[in-house]
This record gives C-alpha cells, sequence and structure tokens, in this order.
C-alpha cells in the first residue's frame, strides 16, 4: 500500500489526499512535520533529505515534492481519470499553474497564512500581514480574470490544476480579518470545488 507522510494541516500533503480521493486510491498516512516530528529523523531524512512534507513511498520507490507526487500517482494508477491529460498543450496549461503557486503565488501567501493561522493575535503585525494579503489578492486577481466562462482552470474538466490551486484558494479565500478584493469568477470556481467530497474531507477542515 502507498504511504504518505506528512500532516493532515500542510497545504502541500493535502494536495496529495485531495489527489489520491479522486482515483479512489487507497493509503496509509504516517503524521509528520511540525509538532510531530519525525521528519528530522535520520530515517525520514534518507528518504527526504529536505527534511519537509510530503514524501511518498511506493514500494521501493520514495519520492518527494508534493506536485510531482500528483502527477506520479496520475499517471502510475489513474493515467484515464482526466485529471493529466496527454494532450501536449493541456498538460503544459495544467503545468504551468503548478509551478505558478511555487514559484509565485506560495511566497506571498505563505506569510498571510501563517501570520493570521499560525502566530497569536497579540503577536501579528497587520500591516504586513494585510500588504502581503493585497500581493496574493493582486495574484488571485490574474486567476479571476482567466476563470471568466470557465468552470475549471483548463479544458472541459477537473485536473491537476484545480486541485493544486484549490488547497491554497482555502487558504486565501477561508480566512478572517484580512481584506480582499472582489474575485466572483473565483468564487464561482471554488464553491464548486468546496462541493466535491474530497475537498470537504481534506481541505474544509478549519485551518490550523
Amino acid at each position: 500500500m502507498i504511504k504518505i507522510w506528512g500532516r493532515v494541516n500542510s497545504v502541500n500533503v493535502q494536495k496529495v489526499l485531495w489527489c489520491c480521493d479522486e482515483l479512489s486510491l487507497p493509503y496509509e498516512r504516517v503524521d509528520a512535520g511540525l509538532h510531530f516530528g519525525r521528519n528530522n529523523e535520520p530515517g525520514y531524512l534518507a528518504m527526504n533529505p529536505n527534511g519537509k512534507v510530503p514524501t511518498l513511498e511506493d514500494g521501493d520507490f520514495i519520492l518527494w515534492e508534493s506536485n510531482a507526487i500528483v502527477r506520479y500517482l496520475v499517471m502510475q494508477y489513474g493515467p484515464a481519470s482526466g485529471l493529466y491529460p496527454e494532450a501536449p498543450r493541456l498538460r503544459a496549461s495544467i503545468d504551468r499553474w503548478m509551478d505558478w503557486v511555487l514559484s509565485t503565488l506560495q511566497p506571498v501567501e505563505r506569510s498571510v497564512f501563517w501570520g493570521m493561522v499560525r502566530t497569536p493575535p497579540e503577536q501579528r503585525d497587520m500591516a504586513a500581514i494585510q500588504k502581503s494579503a493585497d500581493e496574493a489578492g493582486r495574484l488571485w486577481l490574474m486567476v479571476d480574470v482567466h476563470l471568466r466562462g470557465r468552470e475549471f482552470l483548463e479544458g472541459d474538466r477537473f485536473t491537476l490544476a484545480d486541485i493544486v490551486l484549490g488547497t491554497y484558494c482555502r487558504r486565501f479565500l477561508g480566512l478572517d480579518g484580512i481584506q480582499r478584493p472582489d474575485t466572483p469568477n473565483l468564487q464561482a470556481w471554488y464553491d464548486g470545488l468546496r462541493q466535491r467530497p474530497a475537498f470537504q474531507r481534506h481541505v474544509a477542515p478549519a485551518l490550523t
């Protein structure tokens, strides 16, 4: 059975769990990271020298980096699922969003999440947090424009692009206490994702 190392409140672990459920793929999950520890132990570092989560074990195959993991899971266990179509232009468009999340969105949005969720209220620098939220908002406005007239990010069906951006959108639209731009297309897309059972199971729970 597939083993996934990582805590359920990690956005990158949530991507992988969501993908597994969309594929009806059984797995075992092992708590690791933050207060669970383990990710700095020699055995874990032998699998993933970055000391981060998630890490995937599939028999004797070990893989780290969440976007690489979800691509692998679909190619190995669900090539006909439609989550990662083979058509080069469509696949490249999906990859574009997955890469954009890590290169552009995540570095900005991380400080908003940590400031509002993992920092005690009395220690929050709200001016700095809102500045980062404004930067993130400008990025989400770009997605909002792209989504005009679309049900999904790419193509005519749900794909890995929706999973990867959807996990981060939960962290942006689901936060209280920050100002956000009006993004009606983004909200409609996100409301659709919220109806999916795998989203409700792995992404919808309270942010911690």
